[in-house]
């Protein structure tokens, strides 16, 4: 069974970037945002070596890890180094004005 969270009203996410959200009972944090318009909810942590994503380099809507420089696209999860690897995201929707995710 999934987990579902409330993150807050839209107009509390991050344009332009991402924000790192701490979930009760889940022991890695998400990290959620609106990327070119689009509301992005991913793990926060890379799958490569679990390091936090959190303070990692955001640009084109692709987040590089601080850890060891490996690049997500947070519009699919896929990363640039590794095609085995993918960065787990969440499905997220929107209700009276309040974004929630599903961790899946």
């Amino acid at each position: 069974m999934a987990l579902k969270f409330r993150l807050g009203p839209r107009a509390a996410l991050p344009e332009g970037t991402l924000a790192e959200f701490v979930v009760e009972g889940v022991t890695w944090p998400v990290l959620a945002g609106v990327i070119d318009g689009e509301i992005i909810a991913t793990a926060g942590v890379c799958p490569h070596e679990d390091v936090r994503l959190a303070g990692g380099y955001l640009e084109d809507g692709c987040l590089t890890c601080p850890g060891h420089g490996y690049t997500f696209d947070l519009r699919t999860g896929a990363c640039a180094h590794d095609p085995s690897l993918v960065l787990r995201r969440y499905r997220v929707s929107e209700v009276a004005g309040e974004i929630w995710v599903e961790l899946v």
